[in-house]
């Protein structure tokens, strides 16, 4: 695949080949992008009739980006005249600004031509190209290019314009121009994408979400934004590097709800350039204490689309949490279910889990009392709906076979569940990681229930219900010969008996009996899941064990901050911060972005980890990774008023100090530093500042 230049603004994004150039591609999506939508599928620049050849691409922000290019092939251009920047920026609409530079001693007369094309593909039709339902229809007007697709009340529009004349038509611009000796030649080529139909209520509105902002506003909106952030200082470059890049990343990856007109967390680019149930509520776990202000719009938005109803096309039930929320065609006509779609049987659970997190970290009582029924109606689905066969354990299967998804876990993919043989089991499946969550959400909601909601009737029964889970659990999953958990449960109850990372999420819910830490903890360090990169997500010697599988060998960054907070949990420190090692270790060969994923190899094999090759990047959870990981090494917990910091740091790190991190006491200081002559942790306190 050619190498991509990409730049966004929450859920707008614009995806280009080195040139700067877009052509339409079914193994990647290239084009221009908002809200599911395709308002640019070609954008090509020709100097008389010739392509262009990149000298260099500067990635200047997330949202801007310059080209600096010469015509004709790499032989042609060695004493080449002619050279053209273009600068391009990206903040609710797109701007190109084109220079052409003309160094010569002489005049020179050139043609310049944009070709311009909306085909407006859903998201979901990039990859299986289909005839559209509707033409597009193409006018010029006014010196604009205008293109417009309408199916019904949804209607999609892009309209082209430039600083400079041109001669316009219904397939681009073209500049027929002199450049004098030693000048240049400039124009502004602006896009406006337009969504002009309110198919349904999720488009109310929504002509205001693409106000556009220029690249100084978006400069200040993220300074303001890093400015709310606790100060890191570092003796470790790469740490302080990933960590800057981490918060610049989930302040690109902010989109404005249409529901809500708040700002939201879109969960990768390219393919997820929205709002998903599990992900947002993972990364606002991730990022409490550096982003306490994510969690109430995600919460909000959340508990306003909860499940109300039996929808088997979408998955839906009273109570539950949704897994994806579409914007497009597909969505809007009933085409795909994701409008939205209820398909997670984790997000749930977690929903509760945030909630109580937050208010441990925050202190905000307004939260969970505003969203107690919520709340309730989210615990009551695991016990209801989520027990499809009544054994006390959280089962998922979907009831929409064509377009519905198999695996409603996190690894959703369709071979990610598996026999230790290879073998698929059958539905529905109770996976070990959601009984996990089940258990810390009853537990979590139990002190929700005493404290904030005045029933501590409620908060009785759940945590008898959580103990009396914790016990079935360790009974019926724990895989003896094996000394780890079972993968998951079959529908006749016998053990999915695949070694996998989901053992570490055990540790992280707290379900597990802590007799049996040590051997989990030996089985996520050892050498089969362990790469010397990060934990894999399915251990060699499995039948389906492949480095490059989406979810049956790769490492998920992700995954493994989960997987590090469980070790810390447990009271294994320094394991954990082997596991944040190594992921802050494979941070620096991605320049501090990690992937939604990379592969498995092992460390002895690779000098550096090994990309897969269709990764999200930035993806949320994985910007938030780096953060988990800093309050793994720092111990940050909160307990009462107070924040404890109980640091234990990689034999690379010898000092951190994080300031001013928010909460119920205010802001504090962090302090982790190891000593230069042992192994141990010296333990500081936090202190106001």
């Amino acid at each position: 695949m050619k190498p991509l230049v990409n730049i966004l603004d929450g859920n707008t994004f614009l995806v280009s080949d080195r040139q700067g150039d877009v052509d339409p591609s079914p193994a990647f999506p290239t084009g221009l992008f908002s809200y599911d939508t395709r308002f640019l599928s070609t954008w090509l620049l020709t100097i008389d009739g010739g392509r262009l050849t990149a000298l260099s691409v500067d990635d200047l922000q997330y949202f801007e980006s310059r080209f600096f290019l010469v015509p004709g092939e790499p032989t042609h251009y060695v004493n080449t005249d002619i050279s053209v920047i273009r600068h391009r920026t990206i903040g609710g609409s797109f701007d190109e600004d084109l220079a052409v530079l003309n160094e010569g001693n002489k005049p020179a007369n050139l043609v310049v031509r944009v070709e311009m094309g909306a085909d407006f593909a859903d998201l979901f039709e990039v990859k299986n190209p289909t005839r559209k339902a509707a033409p597009v229809t193409v006018a010029v007007r006014d010196g604009m290019l205008c293109f417009t697709y309408r199916r019904g009340n949804f209607e999609r529009q892009t309209v082209v314009s430039s600083s400079v004349a041109g001669d316009v038509d219904e397939h681009g611009m073209t500049f027929r121009i002199q450049v004098p000796a030693h000048a240049e030649w400039r124009t502004r080529l602006h896009v406006a994408t337009n969504i002009l139909g309110a198919q349904q209520r999720d488009f109310r509105d929504s002509l205001r979400l693409h106000r556009p902002r220029s690249a100084a506003q978006i400069s200040e909106e993220l300074a303001g934004w890093l400015d709310r952030t606790p100060r890191l200082v570092s003796d470790s470059e790469t740490l302080t590097s990933t960590y800057r890049r981490s918060l610049t990343d989930l302040a690109a990856l902010r989109y404005t709800s249409v529901s809500t007109a708040t700002h939201l967390v879109a969960a990768g680019l390219p393919w997820f350039m929205t709002l998903f149930g599990r992900d947002s509520l993972f990364t606002c776990l991730q990022s409490l204490p550096f982003l306490p202000h994510l969690t109430p719009p995600i919460i909000t938005a959340l508990a306003l689309a909860q499940g109300s109803r039996f929808d088997d096309f979408r998955d839906e039930e009273p109570g539950k949490i949704l897994h994806e929320l579409r914007y497009g065609e597909s969505a809007g006509f009933g085409e795909q279910p994701h409008s939205p779609y209820f398909g997670s049987a984790d997000s749930t659970m977690l929903f509760v889990i945030l909630l109580d997190e937050y208010h441990r970290w925050t202190g905000d009582d307004s939260l969970p009392k505003r969203f107690e029924m919520e709340a309730r109606a989210a615990l009551d689905w695991i016990d209801t709906y989520g027990d499809l066969l009544g054994t006390g354990y959280v089962w998922y299967q979907t009831r929409n076979p064509e377009t519905g998804l198999q695996n409603q876990c996190w690894k959703d993919s369709w071979d990610s569940i598996s026999y230790a043989d290879g073998r698929l089991p059958g539905f529905p499946r109770a996976t070990c990681e959601l009984q996990g969550y089940a258990y810390d959400a009853k537990k979590r909601g139990a002190r929700l229930a005493r404290l904030l909601w005045d029933d501590p009737t409620y908060a009785h029964r759940l945590e008898q219900e959580a103990a009396d889970l914790k016990d079935r659990f360790n009974r019926d999953f724990w895989v003896g010969d094996g000394r780890f958990y079972a993968l998951a449960l079959d529908a006749e109850g016998g053990q999915v008996d695949a070694l996998s990372s989901n053992i570490g999420h055990l540790l992280w819910s707290g379900i597990v009996d802590q007799r049996r830490a040590a051997d989990v903890v030996g089985h996520l360090l050892g050498a089969r899941l362990f790469s010397g990169w990060g934990i894999r997500s399915l251990a060699t010697g499995n039948g389906r064990y492949n480095p490059l599988g989406y979810h049956v060998g790769t490492v998920w960054p992700f995954d493994n901050s989960i997987i590090a907070w469980g070790l810390w949990r447990y009271g294994f420190r320094e394991e954990a911060s082997i596991i944040c090692k190594a992921l802050f270790d494979a941070a620096r060969y991605f320049d501090g972005r990690l992937p939604e994923a990379f592969a498995g190899y092992d460390r002895k094999r690779t000098k550096y980890p090994v990309e897969y090759p269709t990764a999200c990047s930035p993806q949320a959870w994985s910007a938030g990774t780096p953060l988990l990981l800093i309050r793994v090494m720092l111990g940050l917990q909160p307990h009462g008023n107070h924040l404890v910091v109980d640091p234990a740091l990689p034999d690379s790190i010898r000092r951190i100090e994080l300031l001013d991190i928010p909460g119920r006491w205010g802001v504090v200081d962090a302090l982790g530093r190891r000593r230069p002559d042992t192994n141990h942790n010296e333990r500081d306190s936090a202190s106001r500042s």
